[in-house]
């Protein structure tokens, strides 16, 4: 810890985190403990997001994150071209992203795997990905999160016949 910032390293990266002026974070060598300035609600407030961004911190650094991704659809894929995930989701171009420094990709079939030691960078990425052809909810076709449950609809034509 240096001038308010909070630097964990481990074997995957390392991360760092500047901390605000409500909260004090004291290291030991066994456990890093955050306190609060006093008791004010923003001070309240700083104190659980702080204590949560430094355990997620640890967790990434060490062990990692990954999202999975589902593509559902007739003709919808995705392939890895380098740095760069190109989406063909029934629009009339292929979706290139590229992928964003410590975020790692891995497409097998309809499934892709986003990775790395930042929570949020690989929750916003997935969300990225997700929002270019969220599910819809007549035949279900298109990214979703694997085990996502999307509700599905009766059509015009099942609800006018009585089915």
């Amino acid at each position: 810890m240096h001038n308010g910032l909070l630097k964990i390293e481990g074997p995957k990266g390392s991360l760092e985190l500047k901390l605000r002026p409500e909260v004090a974070v004291n290291i030991t060598e066994s456990e890093i403990i955050v306190t609060r300035r006093d008791d004010q609600s923003v001070s309240k407030c700083m104190h659980g997001l702080t204590r949560s961004l430094i355990a997620n911190m640890i967790a990434g650094v060490t062990q990692g994150f990954s999202k999975q991704l589902e593509i559902r659809g007739v003709g919808y894929r995705a392939a890895l071209q380098g740095k760069k995930l190109v989406l063909n989701l029934g629009f009339s171009h292929p979706v290139e992203l590229i992928l964003p420094v410590g975020i790692d990709l891995k497409v097998e079939k309809e499934v892709l795997t986003v990775s790395g030691f930042d929570k949020g960078a690989v929750g916003q990425f997935a969300a990225k990905v997700r929002s270019l052809k969220p599910p819809e909810p007549y035949k279900g076709k298109g990214v979703r999160y694997l085990g996502e449950y999307v509700p599905q609809k009766v059509g015009k034509r099942a609800a006018a016949s009585g089915t």
